[in-house]
């Protein structure tokens, strides 16, 4: 083999690894906030993550915009998926889970809520719950 396929091969067996490595951790969520579209989106996340930190937010929230890098952070170091609900796209999701005031942040663990917290919050207190949800 010349040297141009000896690396095409390592660098797909590397992707391989990589990919059996996140499968072996349970590491699949994405680094960054997932938006959620419609109810049957939030639903299949929920179903495909095991810990899922939904932040609950208004585009008008002025502390909603504060806590927005915060949780892309969280979602960039953290191995729970991380996604952000419209209340006002989505009311009736916001409703069914009881936020009356955003920013909410809810963690649920196997598709059930395990965690709740109100208001803008530190990178530290998010990742500590996390870590005792996950």
């Amino acid at each position: 083999m010349s040297d141009t396929e000896d690396s095409e091969v390592e660098a797909i067996r590397e992707q391989k690894r990589q990919e059996l490595v996140e499968a072996a951790t349970g590491s699949d969520a994405p680094d960054e906030p997932i938006h959620v579209e419609d109810e049957a989106h939030f639903e299949e996340l929920l179903e495909t993550h095991d810990v899922v930190l939904v932040d609950f937010y208004a585009d008008w929230c002025g502390p909603c915009d504060m806590l927005e890098p915060i949780v892309e952070d969280v979602a960039a170091e953290s191995d729970a998926a991380v996604a952000k609900l419209d209340i006002d796209a989505l009311q009736r999701v916001a409703q069914s889970y009881g936020v009356r005031s955003v920013p909410t942040l809810i963690v649920f663990a196997d598709g059930e809520q395990a965690e709740q917290m109100v208001g803008v919050q530190q990178k530290g207190a998010i990742m500590n719950l996390l870590e005792r949800v996950a």
